[in-house]
């Protein structure tokens, strides 16, 4: 499990840079949601560079740690099936990773080398929920430590939000779009158990437990 933050990303031989808030939260399960949130927009409807959610995997290819994400839920896209991520992860020795790989740079719409800088943050604990697979229904929501994300896919309509836990409650630190996600005050790792059924009056979602961590 792992909160992963990007510190930065380069696509070749451009300059790195960071145009984004990009947090990570990667369960013991290797469920994971990742959103991206534009530093300079002003509006939530034009702020959401990327947010999707999926399973995660890795293998050592020559002696590197290669790692694979499937999408189940993507902004971009309806067949988030169809989207899969791989990359390099190579320790910089610092608590920081370099991945590196190609893909499509979305300002030139080309396939291109990129490396990605990355922190991970300390973890506390592991609640995690998913709700039912129908297939027009998709979204994740994972809770680590004092993060919590979630996206939520429904038809053409899409919906992301981040929580961080400070100063004692919990902050609203991002929201994109009225599909219901449960709050982090509902995702209780004392409580909940796999199997449960996470409801909200006036909404038709549920959201079934399908993961609980301990620390």
């Amino acid at each position: 499990m792992s909160i992963s933050i990007r510190d930065s990303i380069r696509w070749l031989p451009d300059a790195a840079s960071e145009p984004t808030s990009t947090i990570v939260l990667t369960s013991p399960g290797h469920r994971f949601v990742d959103i991206r949130v534009l530093k300079d927009a002003t509006e939530p409807t034009t702020s959401l560079d990327w947010a999707f959610a999926g399973t995660s995997s890795s293998e050592i290819r020559d002696g590197v740690r290669h790692s694979t994400w499937r999408h189940v839920v993507d902004s971009r896209t309806r067949v988030a099936e169809t989207v899969v991520d791989e990359g390099d992860m190579i320790s910089q020795g610092d608590g920081r990773s370099l991945e590196t790989g190609r893909m499509v740079n979305p300002a030139t719409g080309k396939m291109t080398d990129y490396e990605e800088i990355w922190t991970d943050a300390e973890v506390e604990g592991v609640p995690e929920v998913n709700p039912d697979s129908a297939a027009s229904r998709r979204g994740m929501a994972v809770y680590l430590g004092r993060y919590y994300q979630g996206v939520v896919r429904i038809g053409d309509r899409f919906a992301a939000e981040r929580w961080l836990w400070e100063d004692g409650k919990w902050q609203h630190k991002y929201r994109l779009g009225d599909l219901w996600i449960p709050s982090p005050e509902r995702i209780n790792k004392a409580t909940l158990s796999i199997g449960d059924e996470i409801r909200s009056e006036g909404s038709p979602q549920k959201w079934i437990v399908v993961e609980v961590s301990q620390p």
